[in-house]
Order: structure tokens, then sequence, then C-alpha cells
């Protein structure tokens, strides 16, 4: 068996970055002193004139790319999601948010796959706190192809975008062919027990999670919501017709996240049985990332275990 080929999404992150770069001659990058980490480096090494370190500022890098953007320019800011999405709230609900100024955040290192950099860098909170901004997209994709392709559609969107990465590689599941649509979901793979709604590098698992359900006879409906906010309400809803149980995934905290999207929509619109896999309550720590994320239940055995406490709650 050939083994499967694994890249960070940072990295599709970066290779967006290049060939919007050779497209758009307007475009702009700007860095917190990150580029090694975040992956901007590439673009810098490309297109130097057009590349701008604002330093360990985070704020700062906000206020200048919300200028740029202003003045014409298609800007992406980076840095790690705790930083961007923590340090810089302010200036980006104010000056971005408020002002409704096509800014795209590229937040890399989130969730608690950052590993050994512990709980201080660990950013589980960023989805929550970025779908309070009015007007704020918020894409979170599952591998790095799609990660390169929801780059190069951010730089379409007229208002904020905050795209989130990972450090970690994950498993390639896309193809060079695949379609990204800002806004919409996807279905994997198709059942009728059980819908597993994942986004991040948590759909990787929940279609390991939906073979071990197969095995046991139990047909689970996969979905990879890489948008989250605006959420695909009418896959969801359909979803939640269809299957009549409701699982989550998401290398986030289950406070205010996918789950909370999902479980906001639900009970106005379709009261479903839901059950939500993420970080509970709790902070992160320091470790291998992959035995973090078992630690923590990020994986498919525990994605396996709310699925059947779903269906049992039909």
């Amino acid at each position: 068996m050939s083994e499967v080929k694994k890249v960070a999404t940072r990295q599709g992150y970066a290779d967006g970055l290049v060939e919007l770069g050779k497209t758009n001659p307007n475009l702009v990058v700007l860095d917190a002193d990150l580029a090694a980490a975040t992956q901007t480096a590439q673009f810098k090494k490309e297109f130097p004139d057009r590349f701008f370190n604002c330093g360990i500022a985070e704020q700062n890098m906000i206020g200048v790319a919300a200028g740029l953007a202003a003045a014409g320019k298609t800007v992406f800011a980076s840095s790690f999601a705790m930083f961007a999405a923590g340090r810089a709230f302010e200036q980006v609900r104010n000056t971005l948010g408020y002002t409704n100024l096509p800014v795209n955040i590229g937040a890399t290192h989130a969730g608690i796959s950052v590993g050994e950099d512990g709980a201080t860098h660990q950013c589980n909170e960023d989805i929550a706190v970025m779908r309070t901004i009015p007007g704020m997209t918020i894409i979170n994709p599952a591998d790095a192809v799609e990660a390169k392709a929801a780059t190069i559609a951010a730089a379409k969107i007229d208002g904020p975008v905050y795209l989130r990465f990972g450090r970690l590689a994950v498993p390639v599941i896309f193809d060079e062919n695949y379609k990204f649509e800002v806004g919409k979901g996807v279905t994997l793979v198709e059942g009728t027990d059980v819908t597993i709604i994942a986004t991040g590098l948590m759909v990787e698992r929940a279609l390991a999670a939906a073979e071990l359900l197969k095995a046991e006879g139990i047909s689970a409906n996969v979905i990879n919501m890489a948008t989250i906010k605006p959420l695909d309400n009418e896959l969801v809803l359909a979803a939640a017709k269809k299957t009549g149980a409701i699982v989550t995934a998401e290398e986030h905290s289950v406070i205010g996240g996918l789950g909370s999207a999902v479980a906001e929509l639900l009970a106005e619109k379709c009261p479903t049985p839901l059950r939500r896999v993420g970080v509970e309550d709790v902070f992160g720590m320091s470790g291998p990332a992959t035995e973090l994320l078992d630690l923590f239940g990020l994986n498919a055995a525990n994605i396996c275990a709310k699925a059947k406490e779903a269906i049992a709650m039909k």
C-alpha cells in the first residue's frame, strides 16, 4: 500500500499566495515576523517588493493592512492564530469588521496540533471569537489542496476573511480538480443513519470514523464544512432531515465553533439529536501533536462513540 501524502494546510496557503501574486500585481502580503512559520516567506522570495514584515506587532499589522486595503490593495496579513485572533482582536473588530474592509487574515498554527508550543499558543478559541464579528467570513480548510483554493477564493470576497491553517502535516484528501466554493459544504460520503459534519484536520478523521461505523453496519453521511461562517444552512438542514442524527467534529473548543453554529441552526430550524467532538472546556498542554489529538478525543474512535450516542437519541 502506498503511503498517504501529508502536507500542512499552511503550505497550501503559501502556494495560493504565490499563485495569486503571479496574476494580481495589486496583491500585498504582511507578516508579524513569522514568515518562516506561516510560510509567507515563499511569497517574499517571489515578490520581495510586495511583502512587508511588520514585526512582532500584530495590532499594528492589522492597522497597516486596513490602510492598504482602503487604498485599493488586495491584502493578506499573517500570524499565528493566537496572535491574529487574540492579541489583535480589537483591531480586527473595529478596523476591519466595522468598516467591512477586504483584508484576509492568514491565521496559522491553530488548534491543539501546534503541539509542543503548548497551551499559550494552541488557539482553540479563534473561530468562536471571529464568529462574533458581523460580516466576517471564516474558512477552515481540510487539506493543502483546499487551503490553496480557499486562499485564492478569499481574495475575491468583499469584506474581512479569517483563514485558519494548521502547523501539522495532514493527509491530502482532494485532488487538483477539486472546486472550492465559499459558503458551501461538500458531502464526501453518503449515508443514512447519522451525519458527521467536520472541518479542518477532523475531516480526514471523520472519513476514518465512517469506515469504522460501516464495519458495524452503521451508515454515516460525511460532510466537509470548510466555511464555518456563513454556514451552509441548506446542506446541514437537509442532512438533519435525511439521517435524523448529527455529530460535529472540529479541532477547536466545543464552545462557539462549528458545533455551536450547527446547534444554533438546528435548535431554530430543525431540532435534531446532536453530539459535538472538539476540545472540551479546558486549555491544551505541551506534547507531540498526534498524541495530543488523541488525548483530547479528536480522533475517529471518539467520533464513532458520539455517533452512536446521537443515533440512540432518535
